[in-house]
Parts: C-alpha cells; structure tokens; sequence
C-alpha cells in the first residue's frame, strides 16, 4: 500500500472517530496517528479534504468536533480556538514528561497548555496549573465550549493541580502523567469526571485573559 494511500485511510478512519461523539475512545484517535510514519501529513488531511485536491480555505474544526453548546459553536469555537484544537492535536502522541515545556523533550500538562496558548493566540500562560486557574473567566461544566481550559483537582483537597484543553463533545487533550503521552480524553471517564474542578475561558482580545 503506497503512503498517499495510507494517509488516505487514515484521514477517513480518523474523522470517522471524531464523528462517533463522546464515545470515542482517545487511545484508538493515538494509535492510528503514531501508526503512521508522518502525522503532520495526516493533519493536513484532516484540515483540508483529504481528496488530493488544491486545498480548499480550511473547514473550522467547530464543524468537526462540535462543541458541548450547538447554538453557541459557530460563533465561539472558531478563530482562535479552532488554532488552540489545532496546535493541540498536532502534539498528539508527545511523552509526558514532569517539568516538560517543549515538543522535543516533552510537556506536563501546564507546559503544554502554556506551549499551545503561545503559539497559537500570542499569550504567555503562568507555569502552574493552579496559576493558570486564574487566568479568564469561570465557566460552568454544562456551559464549555470547544477552546476553554479544564481544571482538575487530583491531589486531594481544594488545590488545582491539573488542566487540559476542552475540544467538545464532553472530549478535553491533556498530557496526563508520568508514563502516558498527550492523549483526548472523555469527561466521562470515572477518574477524571470525579476529579473535575471548573472551566476557564480565555480569549485573545479579552482583558479577563489577565489573572483576576
């Protein structure tokens, strides 16, 4: 099978996953990038038609993975949120590595939000993941959409000690921990629904982007 033939069915298998709602399981949406030798290419598939085409202007990835708020999407998980998803996916499969803040070595989880914030809207995101807790403003679990932060309590007590970025579909990407790489995760999923804190939004020409 030629690459531009792999790369073909791996674009489709791939939307094929995105398209199964919250159901879809991260370690499939993983493995079917790292299977492949140029995940770069794939992303290119998946951000234009896959048809082997001139690119069209690409598809706003709120149309791909819609947010948890229809209604809302069109309008909010767009522009700079569809560069957060995009950035973000393309780290996919990156070890996680304590203290990590680069591609290279590899990122923990407020290394990577920091790296995908910079690149993608300009903004410098504090170290921590308690710090950048109080970055935006509050938004309520029934309320996230696709581009917010999600915050974690996993060390007991009432200190924020994990975060990730929400795609929709009840669907965030973390680097999760010590022995994991950065992978989709449900909301769902009973360790991490319990240990749920709140969302933040942060937008790139919004003052609440500074920490309150």
């Amino acid at each position: 099978m030629t690459l531009s033939t792999r790369l073909a069915a791996a674009f489709s298998a791939l939307c094929l996953l995105l398209s199964a709602g919250g159901q879809t399981r991260a370690d499939e949406i993983e493995n079917l990038l790292n299977r492949q030798s140029d995940r770069q290419q794939i992303l290119r598939q998946f951000e234009n038609s896959g048809t082997g085409s001139p690119a069209p202007a690409k598809k706003p990835l709120a149309q791909i993975i819609p947010a948890a708020q229809p209604a809302a999407a069109a309008s909010t998980a767009s522009g700079s949120a569809d560069e957060l998803i995009r950035s973000a996916m393309g780290l996919l499969g990156v070890a996680y590595r304590y203290g990590g803040t680069s591609a290279r070595t590899g990122f923990d989880c407020s290394g990577f939000m920091q790296h995908i914030f910079r690149r993608s809207m300009g903004l410098n995101l504090p170290r921590t993941s308690a710090e950048q807790a109080k970055m935006g403003t509050h938004v309520n679990r029934g309320e996230l959409q696709a581009g917010d932060m999600v915050f974690f309590r996993t060390m007991g007590g009432g200190r924020i000690s994990h975060v990730g970025l929400y795609i929709g579909n009840n669907r965030f990407i973390h680097a999760p921990r010590t022995g994991k790489s950065i992978e989709i995760t449900s909301l769902s999923n009973k360790y991490w629904g319990s240990k749920y804190a709140f969302g933040r939004r942060v937008k790139k020409h919004d003052t609440a982007r500074f920490i309150n």
